[in-house]
């Protein structure tokens, strides 16, 4: 199974309010913080929802 992982570059202060929830949904607080997280539609969106504020690298 595919995964992803997703690493913090920039800082959520001053980005919205469910831009902040998704980035603690996915496990992330703060800058150059990475997690591994299954690659599937929800992951996907959380990841969509943020993408100007994190890298993400697909991993096996």
């Amino acid at each position: 199974m595919a995964r992803l992982k997703v690493t913090q570059i920039k800082s959520k202060i001053s980005e919205k309010q469910n831009q902040r929830d998704t980035l603690r949904s996915l496990g992330l607080k703060r800058i150059n913080d990475t997690v591994v997280r299954e690659d599937n539609a929800q992951n996907r969106g959380y990841v969509r929802t943020v993408a100007h504020l994190v890298k993400v690298e697909e991993i096996d």
